[in-house]
């Protein structure tokens, strides 16, 4: 089976931090994220869509993102029942987050002077942490010479 989820959108609201009875951390968001089209009025469309984050990744969202940061989410869709207040039977379908990262520029994630819009906190399940992507330069090859170049005799032949 395969459920891989990746979503892009901006933060309805600031994410929550909780704690488990057992003392697990998590945080809960709400993604905006547009269709790409507009409705007969001409007014954008956008669907509003739940994520759930465990342990780093919720301390790493609730740390580094707020209302209207723009997210990329990775993960698993999930959906579970529930009965609310009034006793009616509920199904709640989410996100559960596997792998978290900027989208947008510094500028509209404040707080995270520290990292670079390569930082990614993936999901913590108890024994990976959130780590710096480091992304090496390409190397340069305006450095070198024509006569570092050798010229190969084709012969209408290929050499492979």
């Amino acid at each position: 089976m395969l459920n891989v989820v990746a979503i892009m959108g901006r933060l309805v609201a600031d994410p929550t931090l909780r704690q488990t009875q057992t003392g697990r951390k998590v945080a809960s968001f709400r993604i905006a994220c547009d269709r790409n089209r507009r409705d007969a009025n001409g007014q954008s469309q956008a669907d509003f869509i739940d994520v759930v984050c465990w342990e780093a990744s919720a301390e790493f969202v609730c740390k580094y993102f707020q209302k209207g940061s723009l997210i990329a989410v990775e993960g698993r869709l999930q959906s579970r029942n529930y009965t609310d207040k009034t006793g009616n039977n509920r199904t709640a379908v989410e996100i559960v987050a596997t792998n978290i990262n900027f989208a947008g520029p510094k500028s509209t994630n404040s707080g995270n002077n520290n990292y670079d819009n390569h930082y990614s906190a993936p999901a913590s399940n108890g024994y990976n942490a959130p780590r710096a992507n480091t992304m090496e330069a390409a190397p340069s090859y305006s450095a070198g010479s024509a006569d570092d170049f050798a010229v190969i005799e084709d012969n209408d032949d290929l050499p492979f």
